[in-house]
């Protein structure tokens, strides 16, 4: 795509792919248009995080922006639940809504955007295409025209001397809050339990009070206090739960 002097903004989630979204866009496109990378923070997300911002920044050579929410300034997922008395379901999470879309949504009030790139994998292509059927038709789906795989960002990040996020070594498929109110599996939430009990006995308490039953079992779902350390679902690296600006579970 040949396009210039336009506005592109790049979703950064402090995840690999979209950090290589970020780095190959401003390469692509830089020297004739407006490339401002965005990230949208949720303080739930694992603290590496914040690290692996900065050292994507200084990669870039550019500042990495925040965009808040501004009726939830503290950007916490566990105070959206407490108050929506909601956390997960056929309405969809609304800490997606309020902390990534909301805030997107903000942004876009007082910046223009022709152009959005987000982390979208060559694996992901039918995703990008629901993102521009659903959300923005102007997205530039830069991985899937470089033909570029979730292995490859993790592969070109490790070559570029940058240390990925904690959050990939400790067994969890992407950069996410830890305990993502988004997955169903009981693979994923014993891997919770087993890496981050506390969060886990959290969620496990919340979400009973609130009374939403998060984990699926046997196509039944139930709390996550009766979740057995047995159960299971998928293995860890099948699944896709990724958040951005467009979110789901697959």
């Amino acid at each position: 795509m040949e396009i210039s002097n336009q506005n592109i903004t790049v979703w950064f989630s402090c995840g690999a792919a979209s950090a290589i979204a970020a780095k190959k866009t401003i390469e692509l496109y830089g020297q004739s248009n407006t490339v401002t990378v965005v990230n949208n923070p949720v303080i739930e997300e694992h603290p590496d995080n914040v690290r692996f911002l900065k050292d994507v920044q200084d990669w870039l050579g550019q500042k990495i922006h925040i965009s808040k929410n501004s009726k939830y300034p503290n950007c916490s997922a566990v105070e959206i639940f407490d108050k929506r008395k909601y956390m997960g379901g056929i309405a969809g999470a609304p800490c997606t809504q309020l902390l990534k879309k909301g805030a997107r949504l903000e942004w876009e009030k007082t910046h223009d955007i022709d152009w959005h790139v987000l982390g979208f994998t060559y694996e992901e292509k039918s995703r990008s295409e629901r993102f521009m059927f659903t959300e923005r038709s102007n997205l530039i789906p830069v991985l899937i025209d470089l033909e570029i795989t979730k292995n490859d960002c993790y592969n070109i990040i490790t070559k570029a001397g940058l240390q990925l996020p904690e959050i990939y070594t400790l067994g969890y498929p992407n950069a996410n809050c830890i305990g993502c109110v988004k997955a169903t599996s009981p693979t994923y939430w014993n891997h919770v339990r087993k890496m981050h009990p506390k969060t886990f006995e959290q969620r496990a308490k919340q979400s009973r009070r609130i009374g939403a039953k998060l984990v699926r079992v046997k196509n039944k779902r139930i709390y996550l206090d009766e979740l057995k350390v047995t159960d299971k679902g998928r293995p860890m690296k099948s699944m896709n739960i990724e958040c951005g600006i467009f979110c789901e579970e697959k």
